[in-house]
């Protein structure tokens, strides 16, 4: 479980494989600090640290991604010097700063425009058809592990507002109109729908 409040901008460092893909994601986290077998959230992505050391340069730790991860994400795009969101696992009793997110990607929105408001820059998505429907106004959503606010949804584009600590403590500073990001709607808006279908 997290909160969609990053803590890290990681690096990739080495990818390799076929089908599946294995990871080396250079991070600030401090080696001993980072168990084996623990989550922790990549773009949004939940992800199972299975080695982890330091090099001359830096803390390091690796990951697998199977082939369906790849196939509702964006990781397949992953090459040496990408950077990343990362965010811990929440522990009890940790400050809930965004809103529950589960690290399971539902699929990819697009960023459709970008314009600066002020400090701030306010992004167009287009999302999924089959997604769009659990997005709304005021609601939370996360892209690419990061809790943000939609000011607005028009069938199935909506927006949010990225200001200037979101934009230099994540990647979303670099981010560019083309580019596809890993979408997971709010938990509640799930299980309200499937209530609803449930019921009907």
């Amino acid at each position: 479980m997290f909160t969609g409040i990053v803590t890290d901008i990681g690096t990739v460092l080495a990818v390799e494989g076929q089908g599946g893909l294995h990871a080396r994601i250079g991070t600030l986290y401090g080696a001993a600090n980072i168990d084996i077998g623990a989550s922790i959230a990549c773009d949004g992505v939940c992800l199972t640290v299975v080695a982890r050391g330091d090099s001359a340069e830096q803390t390091w730790f690796e990951v697998d991604v199977s082939a369906e991860t790849l196939s509702k994400t964006n990781l397949g795009l992953w090459a040496p010097g990408r950077r990343v969101n990362l965010e811990r696992a929440l522990k009890v009793g940790d400050e809930l700063g965004g809103h529950i997110v589960s690290g399971h990607v539902d699929g990819l929105a697009e960023i459709i425009a970008m314009h600066d408001d002020g400090a701030s820059t306010r992004f167009s998505f287009r999302a999924p058809a089959a997604l769009a429907g659990y997005i709304a106004s005021k609601g939370s959503v996360a892209l690419n592990g990061t809790s943000l606010t939609v000011n607005e949804v028009n069938g199935t584009d909506f927006g949010v507002n990225i200001i200037p600590h979101t934009k230099s403590a994540t990647t979303w500073g670099a981010a560019t109109v083309g580019d596809r990001v890993n979408l997971e709607i709010d938990t509640l808006a799930r299980y309200v729908a499937r209530l609803a279908e449930w019921n009907t």
